[in-house]
């Protein structure tokens, strides 16, 4: 059994080298541990500390590509490499190494395919009482979009196991967190989470510069993945937006027609009928939606197969390092 710990980094100097030996080598039921420092186009000394710290292979990324095409490229490096379970954490040591056998417990013992480290967000001091807020919000909808029970939706330290890795599908270009467990929840692979503990942070978040970036990006990924993996629920919640006031203006009309003639009430039946024209175009663009995401699950599907059939032999433990065009 064979456990690749990967590290999306940019420019990590000071903190990867204290991340990297930090990973346990020896896990029970665990034959391997290899790490794996996923370089997206670093400036500075982050490849020469990844080799000076003794990492096992370094994939380099062509030019900085942001941290989810960072993360779909790590996964699809470690299938090759033969990982039967895939770890991702953070280069800044945010998480406690020490937690990655209880993060991957539930892998070996077949109760998930996916177990996602929860931190516990109320008593990390360095997180202001708005981020705290945020991040529970953020976790609930997530919850909600997904049909799943994370609680810590946006962390980034969890685990995958080989068929869940192959089977997932970033499209997202800024962060892979939100999208995994929607996309996740939606084609009915099994997640849990575990609590995990946090070391003290050393410097701000980089993926948002700002409160509002963050709710203006978890929005718009969170109602993007909702259009991609459940098109037909969406359009049919906007269809119905339209169509229930459309029937009224026109039960209104027809009632007041009845009685009086329905002089005068022609303007309810102009606005019912672009009401219910709405309504249609909305019916029909949520049928059309969910036959391209039916052809999508179909595609994707085919690549998670691909995927699992070509990367069936594990490779050489031998050091690696191999460049990867964005």
């Amino acid at each position: 059994m064979k456990l690749i710990v990967q590290i999306p980094a940019l420019n990590e100097q000071e903190t990867l080298a204290e991340a990297v030996a930090a990973i346990p080598r020896e896990i029970a039921g665990i034959s391997t541990v290899e790490i794996m420092v996923i370089d997206d186009g670093s400036t500075d000394r982050t490849v020469a500390v990844a080799r000076e710290a003794g990492v096992d292979h370094v994939l380099r990324m062509s030019s900085h590509v942001g941290l989810a095409r960072a993360f779909t490229a790590g996964v699809e490096e470690a299938l090759s490499l033969g990982a039967d379970i895939i770890v991702n954490t953070d280069a800044d040591n945010q998480y406690c190494a020490d937690d990655i056998p209880n993060l991957i417990a539930p892998i070996l013992e077949r109760e998930a395919q996916i177990v996602i480290g929860a931190r516990p967000i109320s008593e990390i001091d360095d997180f202001s009482p708005l981020k705290k807020a945020l991040q529970k919000v953020g976790s609930w909808v997530v919850r909600l979009a997904s049909g799943s029970d994370i609680s810590d939706a946006p962390s980034g330290f969890r685990a995958y196991s080989r068929d869940a890795a192959a089977r997932l599908c970033v499209i997202n270009t800024y962060t892979y967190t939100i999208e995994t467990i929607i996309q996740a929840g939606r084609k009915h692979i099994p997640m849990v989470s575990v609590p995990v503990r946090v070391n003290r942070v050393t410097r701000p978040s980089r993926l948002f510069r700002s409160t509002g970036e963050y709710l203006r990006r978890t929005a718009h990924t969170i109602l993007r993945v909702f259009v991609i993996y459940a098109p037909l629920r969406f359009f049919l919640s906007i269809f119905a937006l339209f169509a229930i006031p459309g029937i009224l203006g026109v039960s209104r009309f027809l009632y007041f027609y009845a009685t009086d003639g329905g002089a005068g009430h022609i303007q309810s039946l102009v606005l019912s009928g672009v009401l219910l024209a709405m309504a249609t175009i909305m019916f029909a663009v949520g049928i059309l939606a969910d036959l391209i995401a039916t052809n999508r699950n179909l595609l994707e599907d085919i690549r998670a197969r691909e995927l699992l059939r070509t990367t069936r032999k594990p490779a050489s433990v031998a050091s690696i390092e191999r460049s990867k065009v964005a």
